[in-house]
């Protein structure tokens, strides 16, 4: 996708400030912490065409709005995934800035999955 450049500018200077997880890594946090939150920031119609099975859905245009109320535990592992590492990077960004500890964004997003072989469903 060809994206505007201050779409990249916010972007590039959201990573500035969060961490990002590949889907390598991705793969061992779940061994390892089976409470891990895949959240899946993508928008509605992106959800319903298909999705990560072990993901939650929380849409970036609402996420600071329901966030806390959905997962209060500001000490919870939470990996976001949009469609290709962008937007995730967006909402990390946000969810560090309303105290959220542990939160990062998978490289590659929905895209990395499919091309991984991950197990999706609608």
């Amino acid at each position: 996708m060809n994206h505007a450049p201050g779409f990249l500018h916010l972007v590039q200077d959201a990573q500035t400030r969060i961490q990002e997880l590949s889907i390598e890594a991705l793969s061992e946090r779940l061994k390892t912490n089976p409470g891990l939150i895949l959240l899946d920031v993508r928008e509605e119609s992106e959800w319903a065409a298909g999705h990560a099975v072990q993901a939650s859905h929380l849409g970036k245009g609402i996420l600071e709005r329901d966030i806390e109320a959905r997962y209060p535990d500001k000490s919870a592992e939470i990996v976001m995934y949009c469609g290709g590492g962008y937007r995730s990077a967006l909402t990390c960004d946000a969810a560090q800035k309303m105290g959220y500890l542990n939160v990062r964004s998978l490289m590659g997003g929905y895209k990395g999955l499919v091309t991984a072989g991950w197990p999706m469903t609608h």
